[in-house]
């Protein structure tokens, strides 16, 4: 294990393959852990992810009175309120979670409590007016304590009213939090996207029980009042996380005679169009769906084997099924035959950070030819790497990661600084890359 807070150098690696069994699903047990609180009872949920993020949206379920425990086979055990929420007396400290934060706004919008949720310098820099406007709309005090509309966040809840709401935005966060603000409002709300967006909370709702539909771009469901759902406590099983995943599935993808299976990852379709982005760029992907139904999750196994990749666009609406993966676009840009467009991503810059400019600007340090375009990049390759003595993560560990995939492709070491914010979501990236082949140090 790499340890904590330390720079990493990534050698190029000649050869890379083997099969990963992917941990859980990040956005899926930040859900799960709020659904199995709300319960009444004791719920079981396997192959929950234990990364930073989660485990800070874990303890602040505990804060809020919900008892949790993991066994030693790594299971986890949560004693939920029945809806009987406690108010916390200090701030509930989301970390580095932008999906903890805006979700678990929602979930306490609908509490007649008043509670204040904060994070690290990175999460209180991004932006809350997305969700401050709609909890408002249905009756919630949502104070934005921070700079421009950014965290700490200050919510004031119960009392809410369903509404028809058209997000502005492609945000499953923002739906989401609404959703969760709907189980204890009165009436009925109905939510409108512009693009469709990953449905997680859909598919963890009807398996709880919680009614709603889903027609196109609209979800309309019926809030259960002030007294929100009465939900039963149940078994979760989080499939593998498609995002974690997808640096596997890359730093394989531009190496004739490599492959590497992902084994129990996530399938869901509003998660997975790297894959076809994938086969665009001449790389062989085969899928073997394991389980899944119309409601659950769907999962299985993921193969990619390598070839010499050719450049692609992406854009449109395959934009919010990509969205975390985007970076790993610009490196197999990076390393493909012709130009690479990436557009209509003008939400890049507002993640963990900046990640637009900031990967434009390693990608050119390494010796990319890159240009920054306001929403996106074009990348003309492939490019002839060069070792360079450090490149910054810029504390985003979706940066740190995909440079990491584009240093097994250099003619050189590449040291990369801040590595510690991996550990916010994929705590075994590096055990993970070593096992593959690489040599990291």
């Amino acid at each position: 294990m790499i340890p904590k807070s330390q720079s990493v150098l990534v050698h190029p690696a000649a050869r890379l393959g083997g099969t990963l069994s992917m941990s859980g699903d990040k956005s899926i047990s930040h859900r799960v852990a709020m659904l199995a609180a709300l319960a009444k009872g004791t719920s079981k949920v396997r192959n929950f992810l234990q990364s930073e993020d989660c485990l800070n949206t874990l303890h602040a379920m505990e804060r809020l009175g919900a008892r949790s425990f993991f066994t030693d086979d790594g299971e986890l055990t949560i004693q939920g309120t029945g809806g009987k929420f406690l108010e916390p007396v200090d701030p509930l400290d989301l970390g580095n979670s932008g999906t903890g934060m805006r979700l678990l706004a929602g979930l306490l919008a609908g509490l007649p409590i008043t509670a204040e949720l904060t994070g690290d310098e990175s999460l209180r820099s991004r932006p809350m007016n997305r969700i401050k406007e709609p909890l408002e709309k249905m009756g919630a005090v949502v104070e934005l304590l921070g700079e421009k509309g950014r965290p700490p966040i200050r919510i004031r809840g119960g009392n809410l009213k369903g509404m028809d709401y058209a997000i502005p935005v492609a945000s499953a966060q923002v739906k989401s939090c609404i959703l969760l603000a709907t189980l204890f409002a009165e009436g009925t709300t109905t939510v409108t996207e512009v693009l469709p967006t990953r449905d997680h909370t859909e598919r963890l709702f009807l398996n709880a029980g919680i009614q709603l539909e889903v027609d196109g771009l609209r979800v309309r469901m019926k809030g259960y009042g002030a007294k929100g759902p009465k939900l039963k406590a149940r078994p979760w099983e989080v499939p593998g996380d498609f995002s974690s995943a997808a640096y596997a599935l890359a730093a394989v993808a531009a190496r004739p005679d490599s492959s590497v299976t992902v084994s129990g990852v996530g399938l869901n379709p509003r998660r997975t169009a790297l894959l076809d982005v994938l086969r665009r760029m001449n790389a062989r992907v085969e899928v073997a769906t394991r389980s899944g139904t119309d409601e659950a999750e769907p999962f299985g196994d993921v193969t990619v084997s390598g070839a010499r990749l050719t450049g692609t666009t992406v854009g449109g609406g395959e934009i919010p099924a990509l969205i975390d993966e985007l970076p790993l676009v610009a490196i197999l840009g990076a390393l493909a035959e012709g130009e690479t467009v990436i557009r209509d991503a003008r939400e890049l810059r507002v993640k963990e950070s900046d990640r637009i400019t900031c990967m434009a600007n390693n990608l050119k340090l390494l010796g990319v030819d890159v240009e920054e375009r306001e929403d996106g990049m074009l990348i003309r390759g492939p490019a002839r790497l060069q070792p360079v003595a450090g490149i910054q993560s810029y504390g985003d560990h979706r940066i740190a990661m995909s440079l990491a995939v584009l240093g097994l492709y250099g003619e050189g070491p590449v040291c990369i600084h801040n590595i510690a914010c991996v550990l916010t979501s994929y705590p075994a990236f590096w055990d993970h890359l070593i096992a593959l082949g690489a040599h990291v140090e």
